[in-house]
């Protein structure tokens, strides 16, 4: 599959040919369990926006299916308060990961077990 440059270059080198065409010439293309051909044209038209500098769904900044995330939890009614995967995936932890909980007046702070206090 091509991108950046090489993706641009192709597309324009491609002319008016069909959109079924540029996506199979460029390479998005993958096999069905029946043989068939598909083109993932979801694919290419993501690696052509960033070969043109446009991001999407910059990181952090949505969670599963595009809702923009909140930054807020609440406790649940067994007592729990959850902290869900799209911010653990933002910070790229990663199961294992272990934290240090400090209580302040009003809020919770986990602080990475070992870093420093004052570290973000």
């Amino acid at each position: 599959m091509l991108t950046g440059s090489e993706l641009l270059a192709k597309v324009k080198e491609l002319g008016d040919v069909g959109k079924s065409e540029i996506v199979r010439s460029c390479g998005y293309v993958s096999t069905k369990k029946d043989g068939a051909e598909r083109l993932n044209f979801t694919a290419f038209y993501e690696a052509l926006l960033e070969a043109k500098g446009v991001e999407l769904g910059v990181s952090g900044r949505m969670g599963k299916g595009g809702r923009k995330l909140s930054y807020v939890a609440t406790v649940q009614g067994n007592g729990n308060l959850l902290v869900g995967k799209a911010y653990t995936a933002m910070l790229d932890l990663k199961p294992g990961d272990e934290f240090e909980i400090k209580l302040g007046r009003k809020q919770i702070r986990l602080v990475p077990a070992g870093a420093d206090d004052d570290e973000e």
